[in-house]
């Protein structure tokens, strides 16, 4: 019970920011996992299997876009049922989001398994990456159930107002994934499959933490009762999972066509973008860390009807939110060069052009980055009152930005109007995400005890 964190009492900011830190450090710790692989990829096997890896990104992200959009609101219920003090209902909710949890991640690693390849000719791929490309995808799809698992059980944990556990969890996979890419890379030469076949096994560790963690716990002690089927529970899941699943998908979707468009420019353009992409991972880490802690307390606070609270807290996620993209701007600009170097085979004759590419892409995302975090503040909010509409429409924005940048913008403008096309997207979302925090606010102020 030590980690359990209730959130419905204390100031907003300092309970954002204790709850922030060690999912922050976490998320760093999981895209470490990427990086780790990008770096190894890229030193040892080259500019070609760094362009594998990363012409792989968009379509992996959807698979693991709709694994965090179905676990993130399954956690949502369970966070606000913990607000509300319903300990039965909250441990219903909890048994039944393993078994959805089960069947889907079953169901997805069959279809992902099945589109892998053909989802790739359909980005066109470049012929001399995609045999690299197809390997490294099928062997990452291979443990979604792993992935799955884990996201759940961090999920739960969260909903709680636990983030030491996750952070706990993700430095130890964090440390098998980098040996383990030594081994299989450098030591049993297996390429982009070893660097793959790290993550899987770091995965499983994290999930293997949380459980042990979560067993202990009396709060969550499941009974034979909590197994039974609950037809109106799972409809509520899934009424504020289905959206997020198709904002997932939606962002992921246009995600894949500019990654289409992308792959048009050559290899080394898409070097370039890999490289960047790896970093991007590093900057988002805090702006999601962040917005997992704002749905969790404004979770618990709605479950517990204390508006006030939530308005204070939204306050102070938007100052936390400025301060953090300030700070990592500046890092960006400044260290950004030699950080994307890490990534690239410096002894290639196509370094400097890559490198070039690459620290373009990443000085517009650095500037643009406020919006970014502006984004996961109001879309959090909106998934933490049980609002999971307008986040789904932020992602069909976010969709058309995309879409718009790689089929319209690219042929009139070239492929400089590329590198705009990802701000374009935060920008466009988090327009529609502030309103809609605005309008939930007055639709339901009549409703809250304070």
């Amino acid at each position: 019970m030590s980690r359990v964190k209730d959130m419905t009492s204390g100031k907003p900011a300092k309970l954002l920011l204790l709850f922030s830190f060690p999912l922050i450090l976490g998320n760093l710790g999981q895209q470490l996992y990427m990086i780790v692989d990008a770096i190894i990829v890229g030193q040892g096997v080259g500019v070609e299997g760094l362009a594998a890896v990363g012409a792989t990104d968009w379509t992996y992200w959807l698979a693991l876009w709709v694994i965090q959009g179905t676990t993130q609101g399954f956690g949502i219920l369970i966070a606000q049922y913990f607000g509300e003090g319903s300990r039965e209902k909250m441990r219903k909710a909890i048994a039944m989001s393993i078994g959805l949890c089960a069947g889907t991640g079953v169901l997805l690693t069959g279809i992902c398994l099945l589109i892998a390849r053909p989802m790739l000719r359909l980005l066109q791929t470049p012929e001399n990456i995609f045999n690299g490309a197809s390997a490294y995808l099928l062997t990452m799809f291979a443990g979604i159930l792993i992935v799955m698992a884990y996201n759940m059980a961090a999920s739960v944990l969260r909903a709680l107002g636990d983030g030491r556990t996750p952070l706990i969890a993700i430095v130890m996979a964090a440390v098998t994934n980098i040996a383990l890419d030594l081994l299989f890379v450098f030591g049993f030469h297996w390429g982009v499959v070893g660097a793959a076949a790290a993550t899987v096994i770091a995965q499983f560790i994290a999930f293997l933490y949380c459980f042990t963690v979560l067993r202990r716990m009396e709060l969550v002690k499941l009974q034979r009762k909590d197994w039974h089927v609950d037809r109106m529970m799972i409809k509520r899941l899934f009424s504020l999972a289905l959206p997020l699943v198709l904002q997932s998908i939606l962002i992921a979707a246009g995600g894949m066509v500019l990654q289409s468009a992308i792959n048009r420019q050559g290899f080394l353009f898409l070097a370039g973008f890999t490289a960047t992409n790896k970093v991007y991972g590093l900057l988002e880490s805090s702006a999601i860390s962040l917005g997992y802690a704002m749905t969790t307390y404004v979770a618990q606070n709605y479950g517990a009807g204390l508006q006030q609270r939530i308005r204070q807290g939204v306050k102070s996620g938007v100052g936390i939110a400025v301060l953090f993209s300030v700070g990592v701007t500046i890092l960006m600009i400044l260290g950004g060069k030699p950080i994307l170097s890490l990534f690239i085979d410096t002894s290639s004759s196509n370094a400097p052009k890559v490198l070039e590419i690459a620290y373009q892409y990443l000085f517009i995302m650095s500037c643009l980055l406020c919006a970014l975090y502006l984004l996961y503040v109001f879309r959090s909010t909106l998934q933490g009152m049980g609002n999971t509409i307008i986040p789904m429409l932020s992602g069909l924005m976010e969709f058309l930005a995309r879409v718009c940048a790689a089929l319209i913008g690219a042929r009139i403008w070239g492929e400089t109007v590329l590198f705009f096309a990802e701000p374009g997207a935060w920008i466009a979302a988090a327009v529609l995400l502030v309103f809609g925090c605005i309008w939930k606010f007055r639709k339901e102020s009549h409703t809250f005890s304070d």
